[in-house]
């Protein structure tokens, strides 16, 4: 309740402000009145407003709130969340409080916390953004499995994929998976393609093999920089698993079980083959990977775009709008850092 004196002051000062030439709404609002207490306030001198929080009528008592605090509390819960709780409960015939009412007083005790026994989950850092503005700067490799005729069986494909110009710079097919597979893959690819120390980012994610000592131990000994993924999130390595899906799921050349590791490598070398020097990558302006890898793109492309305006002074009355955009992709970035975008203000 406000004091009567501190009532004449407010009224007063509204008055005062009402006669400057304020509008009557606009000073209560600055106050925090209404028209209408205010006209209470002149009439009888008397605040009616309330400040009682109302209690609902179904509201747990104090004695049903520790009983059950005391509970979930016990040896037998202590560990479980109240989805588990509850039907526990009614299994034994018991009844205390409804699930969102058991994480109600929870979470008003500040007891509303991890309760089950295995680690806790934990907010995992973004890995490290990395960008490619020329072949062999930044890579990515994985493993993917080739089925066999032998039900359980698999062959190992072993795949680098540059990622400025999205040529597999290096495959092999393996019967396993071994560290020492990928060491011999990654030297022979540092090999061929004339990596210079300190030259190289190999990115992949976070499989045994990708994370062994002896693979580590080759890319020391080659200078090439390390980078992984986030634990289970295959989102931060998608170049290579797009590789994958491409290579594995052509209509005309479908994979089937293979007999021999040898036939499986065939098959490798033919999807390779044609992923390299054939497929027209939609992400690097329909050019084949080969042809940008060794920067053949920047005259094809050239060459694309003189085709279109010549066709555009041809008939320009067919060309509402500009030609389409045959411009080459500059950098390509992985795992580039997400800015949140900025909504507009509530009106």
């Amino acid at each position: 309740m406000i004091p009567p004196a501190l009532r004449v002051t407010v009224r007063e000062l509204i008055n005062e402000a009402v006669t400057a030439g304020a509008r009557l709404f606009k000073a209560c609002e600055v106050v925090g009145l209404t028209q209408r207490c205010l006209q209470r306030w002149r009439e009888d001198g008397i605040d009616r407003r309330t400040t009682r929080v109302q209690t609902p009528r179904n509201a747990l008592s104090e004695q049903e709130v520790q009983t059950v605090l005391a509970t979930v509390n016990s040896a037998e819960f202590a560990h479980l969340p109240p989805t588990q709780i509850v039907p526990i409960l009614a299994d034994q015939g018991r009844y205390v409080a409804s699930e969102s009412t058991i994480y109600r007083v929870l979470r008003r005790e500040k007891q509303l916390r991890h309760r089950r026994l295995e680690r806790q989950p934990r907010k995992r850092a973004l890995p490290r953004a990395l960008v490619a503005t020329g072949p062999n700067q930044v890579a990515s490799w994985d493993i993917t499995y080739l089925p066999s005729t032998v039900r359980g069986q698999y062959w190992y494909l072993y795949a680098v994929l540059d990622l400025f110009s999205r040529k597999t710079v290096a495959w092999q097919v393996y019967a396993n998976e071994s560290q020492a597979h990928a060491s011999d893959l990654i030297r022979d690819y540092a090999q061929r393609e004339g990596i210079a120390r300190d030259q190289l980012t190999l990115h992949a994610d976070n499989g045994a093999v990708m994370k062994g000592a002896t693979l580590y131990t080759t890319l020391q000994d080659l200078k090439i920089a390390p980078s992984h993924s986030r634990p289970n999130v295959s989102d931060d390595n998608p170049f290579i698993e797009s590789l994958f899906k491409t290579i594995k799921y052509r209509p005309d050349n479908p994979v089937v079980p293979f007999p021999t590791l040898n036939a499986a490598r065939q098959f490798a070398d033919q999807l390779m083959t044609w992923y390299n020097h054939e497929h027209r990558h939609s992400e690097i302006s329909y050019v084949t990977p080969d042809d940008r890898h060794q920067g053949r793109d920047i005259a094809i492309l050239a060459n694309r775009r003189q085709v279109y305006e010549q066709a555009r002074q041809n008939h320009p009355e067919r060309w509402i709008k500009g030609t389409r955009n045959w411009s080459r992709k500059d950098a390509v970035h992985l795992n580039p850092l997400r800015v949140e975008k900025v909504g507009k203000p509530n009106k």
